[in-house]
């Protein structure tokens, strides 16, 4: 048995090492073109175009539904679903790109909206809490309630793939107890050799494309003895190469939502210590 489970382990380390090998390729061929940035700032724009009320995506669900998930998310469950939304009606064509488009939200009990948005506005300790999909966060500036900072994002399947980027975060009072957010990524770039002496950024919409664009949108209601976080987030990634999709796919399309539920778990277990 043991030579049977040796032999399964070496199998999956050569498919593993291959699979690196292969996307290896992948990520130099990806490079963003201007069509492909164009279609994801429509979809952005319907994104944002959207009615504030109700002010969570929660409370838009079919009352049928609407109850059940309040009680799963008030019991620590985690409600993420994937949007697709239709400018003018028509599925969007994104050449050489896809969209990606998730919200998710929890309930952080006890605490206040004021303590929730101060610690996503701490952008010095992100790499703290939300490691290790984030290595690095720092502000570089705030005006008011306008911030701007760097994040290092560290993304792992199979290949592990760094990027660094600025971001612009601007946050509204509504009313009390009821806050949002839109965090837009203002420059991405891939990192090569990241963590080595070699490590250097590519070009900018150079590199393997698995994060071109990202954009989030945030919103906390304090009600039901505590607040409900929501996060909403629109990213722009390559496509997926022919032939391809087995080991490009997974890691495209599963990640956008892996990153979504470790911010909004990584946020509830913060604001609860």
């Amino acid at each position: 048995m043991a030579g049977v489970n040796a032999s399964g382990r070496g199998r999956r380390a050569a498919a593993g090492v291959l699979a690196a090998a292969i996307l290896g390729g992948a990520i130099a061929a990806a490079e963003l073109q201007p069509k492909t940035v164009k279609a994801f700032e429509t979809y952005v724009a319907e994104a944002e175009s959207r009615a504030a009320t109700p002010f969570l995506w929660l409370d838009t669900l079919p009352a049928a539904t609407r109850g059940r998930h309040l009680t799963d998310v008030r019991a620590g469950g985690l409600l993420i679903e994937r949007l697709h939304l239709k400018p003018k009606g028509r599925d969007l064509d994104v050449p050489d790109g896809l969209i990606h488009h998730w919200v998710g939200t929890v309930f952080v009990p006890k605490t206040t909206t004021g303590k929730a948005v101060a610690l996503l506005q701490d952008y010095n300790r992100h790499a703290q809490v939300y490691a290790p999909a984030v290595g690095r966060s720092r502000l570089l500036e705030r005006q008011g309630d306008t911030f701007r900072f760097s994040l290092r994002f560290v993304m792992t399947k199979v290949i592990t793939v760094t990027v660094d980027g600025e971001h612009e975060a601007r946050f509204v009072t509504l009313a009390p107890g009821r806050v949002r957010s839109w965090i837009h990524s203002a420059r991405l770039a891939e990192v090569a050799d990241a963590g080595t002496a070699r490590e250097r950024e590519e070009p900018v919409g150079q590199g393997g494309g698995y994060l071109w664009r990202l954009n989030s949108y945030w919103r906390f209601e304090e009600r039901d003895g505590g607040v409900y976080v929501e996060c909403e987030s629109v990213s722009l990634t390559r496509d997926i190469p022919f032939g391809l999709g087995w080991a490009v796919g997974p890691f495209v399309t599963s990640l956008p939502r892996e990153s979504l539920e470790l911010t909004l778990t990584k946020t509830r277990e913060t604001l609860m210590q």
